[in-house]
């Protein structure tokens, strides 16, 4: 027997395919939502990874599992972009900043925004690392905006997010119209009067 033939490479070598797989299913995933949609064929993912399609669902059970491992690298991206702000001298403008932010990157294909929502809705037992790194930032920075007294105090920052989640899911092809509803629902309605 070779070192190269014990069990422990040969665990190696396996767990070295596990993640190349993972990594080409995810890209091909990337690849084919950004053409044809999040609704297009697993099956077409499968091909573009090389891999069969027992093999895509080993990894993601379901499509909404795949689209939140897409979604973990944008929460990723969406987190950092928080810390950074957090040093920006005007709150506002900081908090409207990551917001326009966060709806420019969850709509990077069509249906994105949708499959943010269904992270949005709190409802699973246990969010990713990744969500919780967002919604954590997030929140620190809205709340750096309502200690400024630039948001509204009694307001949950988890409403917003799906506020601006809502928008985002309503604008995937209209980026001008994202800006102005975002705008819209900063300033409200009607200023001044409480509903």
């Amino acid at each position: 027997m070779t070192s190269d033939d014990t069990p422990k490479a040969r665990a190696r070598a396996v767990r070295a395919d596990v993640r190349r797989n993972r990594a080409r299913l995810l890209a091909a995933a990337r690849e084919t939502f950004e053409r044809d949609g999040a609704g297009a064929s697993l099956e077409a993912v499968a091909r573009g990874a090389g891999v069969g399609i027992g093999t895509l669902y080993r990894h993601f059970p379901t499509r909404q599992d795949l689209l939140e491992a897409l979604l973990a690298g944008v929460y990723d991206d969406l987190a950092a972009a928080a810390r950074d702000l957090m040093v920006t001298p005007a709150p506002d403008e900081a908090l409207m900043t990551w917001l326009r932010t966060f709806i420019s990157e969850v709509t990077a294909f069509p249906g994105m925004a949708a499959s943010a929502m269904v992270s949005l809705q709190d409802e699973r037992p246990e969010p990713s690392r990744s969500w919780r790194a967002m919604h954590g930032a997030g929140e620190a920075l809205f709340a750096r905006a309502q200690r400024a007294g630039d948001a509204p105090a009694g307001v949950s920052f988890t409403d917003v997010l799906r506020l601006a989640g809502a928008i985002a899911a309503v604008t995937e092809r209209e980026p001008v119209a994202a800006g102005r509803l975002l705008s819209l629902a900063a300033t409200g309605v009607m200023p001044g009067k409480a509903r």
